[in-house]
């Protein structure tokens, strides 16, 4: 048939985007905002997954290909790197201590990275997106879209 079908999901915690962290039983959001800080690309994992495991599917997310990547260490890896050399994405990742070059970083283009910190300070305004009271992925990621909607409208009804 045409029909586009869904990818199966995983079965259990895995699979509605729920795992063990630090902080306890919790889902990470992997964010991509654009230049204003609104969000761009959103994707839910288990609260165990690195930055480096969530880069792949947040930047397969359909949305407009970034100029630059502002990260903080966690998304210093060899392969991301990589990655961003071959799209022509300029990286922007302060190295981890145990990086044997350490890469100078321009320290007035990071300063932008709170912007992505920002983004995340308002969406979690919102109580439900922040305390996660969902039971299902595809419900809390389709609140985390309507935060982000919300987001988007505040930013142009406040621009007229």
């Amino acid at each position: 048939s045409a029909r586009r079908r869904r990818p199966k999901k995983a079965s259990g915690p895995e699979g509605e985007g729920l795992g063990r962290s630090r902080g306890g039983f919790s889902t990470k959001i992997h964010l991509r905002t654009n230049g204003l800080g609104l969000p761009v690309a959103v994707v839910l994992t288990g609260g165990q997954v690195s930055d480096v495991k969530g880069y792949a599917p947040v930047m397969a997310e359909p949305g407009p290909e970034p100029k630059v990547l502002l990260g903080d260490t966690g998304y210093d890896a060899d392969a991301i790197l990589a990655d961003l050399k071959d799209r022509g994405i300029a990286a922007v990742i302060p190295p981890k201590r145990n990086r044997k070059v350490q890469p100078i970083i321009d320290g007035h283009l990071y300063a932008l990275r709170n912007l992505v910190e920002r983004c995340f300070s308002k969406l979690k305004h919102s109580r439900r997106l922040a305390t996660r009271y969902d039971k299902t992925a595809d419900s809390y990621i389709g609140f985390v879209l309507v935060a982000s909607t919300r987001l988007w409208v505040r930013h142009f009804v406040n621009r007229t």
